[in-house]
């Protein structure tokens, strides 16, 4: 039972560092191809719904619309990379490719593997909203200084969604069961967190179940960081919410991979 126990969590502190160096070398190759889709979505949503919907909209929360906007961008791309990555390319090592398989043949246990991803995904999630306000700071709606301060919001918000999506792969038979979790959950967030309109403007009962959510505490990070409106005492509580969503999921996802990987 302790032998169990102890394959479910990271031996060491430094072991993920092979599984993410692994999937830092295999993903170089299609580097540029991979930070282009990531950028096409939040992108076109930024300048569509900035300079079209913010003409009608005018000024948000003391800011221009366009503003309020890129700050809610940033943290939505962090989301859904670290969850599309998660969902699709660690599915894919853990199931088709059987790259999981190999790595724990090694001296690595099922926790250093799952965090090795996790830190991954994040990472890909801090290129995906780095790029997001390069864009924002260079047409001035945010400071280089804001970018740079909220970079660490940005980790901690891929670290989540990827700790979320990877209960949803361990769960998962095939890929056609993700589309589920993006429509019904994903999608919903964006409309309800705060990221395209003030969450002021929602029923109370939505405001509520919205503040909840995880991605509501990331936007509540990241926008007042991009705007240099941050509440320190806020941010705390933000932050120690992610990190709940963080580390729970974390534990959760290495029990059911364990079981199914043992089938």
């Amino acid at each position: 039972m302790g032998e169990s126990y102890a394959a479910l969590m990271p031996a060491n502190a430094y072991n993920w560092i092979a599984v993410w160096r692994r999937n830092f070398l295999a993903w170089r190759k299609v580097a540029l191809a991979s930070v282009l889709g990531n950028l096409a979505d939040p992108i076109t949503n930024l300048f569509g719904l900035g300079f079209g919907l913010g003409l009608i909209v005018g000024r948000v929360e003391g800011t221009s619309y366009i503003a309020f906007l890129a700050a809610g961008m940033v943290a939505t791309s962090a989301m859904t990379s670290a969850t599309f990555e998660t969902m699709y390319a660690t599915f894919a090592r853990m199931d088709a490719k059987r790259t999981w398989e190999a790595i724990l043949s090694t001296q690595l246990t099922l926790g250093d593997v799952v965090l090795g991803e996790l830190v991954w995904a994040a990472s890909k999630s801090v290129l995906a909203g780095a790029a997001i306000g390069i864009v924002a700071a260079t047409l001035g709606y945010a400071s280089w200084a804001s970018i740079l301060y909220a970079m660490p919001m940005v980790a901690l918000t891929g670290l989540v969604f990827a700790s979320l999506a990877m209960v949803v792969i361990s769960l998962a038979p095939s890929y056609d069961y993700f589309v589920f979790y993006q429509t019904l959950i994903l999608t919903p967030m964006v409309f309800l967190c705060g990221a395209i309109f003030p969450m002021s403007q929602l029923p109370s009962s939505f405001q509520q179940v919205a503040g909840l959510l995880p991605l509501a505490h990331s936007v509540d990070l990241i926008r007042p960081a991009m705007l240099e409106s941050a509440d320190s005492g806020r941010a705390v509580f933000h932050v120690g919410a992610l990190c709940m969503y963080a580390v729970l999921p974390f534990f959760v996802s290495t029990a059911l991979f364990r079981r199914r990987l043992l089938r």
